[in-house]
């Protein structure tokens, strides 16, 4: 799919990893949407850059932004699942034995947040692409964590989910014209990852990195738009993680 002219809905794309995504498909031509809870990030996006305020774990609040988007603009021709929130608690916690155990809420908080989000925008978005016969593409952001990371169960959980939906959905929807893709970072030198990671845990994932650092936001992007842009590449889960999981 040719950038230029498009039009690209990105989720969580307001600051971080996804305000990179963002800026990187404008640039190569694309109306980019963005669609975040942060009313005053959105307020700071650059003039040209389109935001709107959505919940993306709401079903009904994502349908409704969807089509409003679809009046004003006649079709999404990309959706980059980007909406999430790293989460790290361990599954046992002997320090504290009043409560012991990985919380269940919290559990089902980011499961909500980084795996029922990518099906709920996803559902909204390609039943639009199918009634307006539309080619589109789905670009889901996933994380090496899927493959099971110490620490989180839950976001691990998510992430694998993600992987399982990026290839059904690849199979089903390719024959309708609609390719879905995923992009899995490693860890990305972002406010996130360092909100999350002590630094003795980043400077261990780093000495084990065959390349020794974290990776870009502007990496991830790029992995972005070459998914994107190869109308040949579906159902790919691409690793961006600098050779960590070799």
């Amino acid at each position: 799919m040719e950038l230029e002219g498009s039009v690209a809905l990105v989720t969580g794309g307001a600051k971080g990893l996804g305000l990179t995504i963002a800026h990187y498909l404008q640039e190569r031509g694309a109306k980019v949407i963005v669609a975040d809870l942060d009313t005053e990030a959105l307020a700071a996006l650059q003039e040209n850059m389109e935001g709107c305020v959505l919940d993306v774990t709401r079903l009904d609040d994502a349908k409704t932004v969807i089509k409003e988007l679809i009046e004003r603009h006649g079709c999404i021709d990309v959706l980059v699942n980007n909406a999430g929130v790293i989460y790290s608690e361990a599954m046992v916690n002997i320090m504290n034995p009043v409560g012991m155990m990985h919380d269940y809420h919290r559990f089902r908080q980011s499961i909500t947040a980084n795996l029922d989000s990518v099906f709920i925008m996803t559902s909204a978005v390609v039943e639009q692409m199918v009634m307006r016969r539309t080619k589109g593409v789905i670009i889901n952001i996933s994380s090496i964590s899927a493959c099971g990371n110490e620490g989180q169960s839950a976001y691990s959980a998510a992430k694998a989910g993600v992987n399982a939906m990026t290839v059904t959905w690849s199979k089903e929807l390719g024959r309708l014209g609609i390719r879905c893709n995923a992009v899995a970072p490693g860890f990305i030198d972002s406010v996130s990852t360092h909100n999350a990671l002590s630094e003795s845990i980043i400077k261990h994932i780093q000495s084990n990195t065959p390349l020794r650092r974290l990776g870009k936001a502007t990496e991830v992007a790029k992995a972005v738009v070459s998914l994107i842009e190869n109308d040949f590449m579906n159902g790919v889960v691409l690793k961006v993680d600098g050779g960590l999981t070799i």
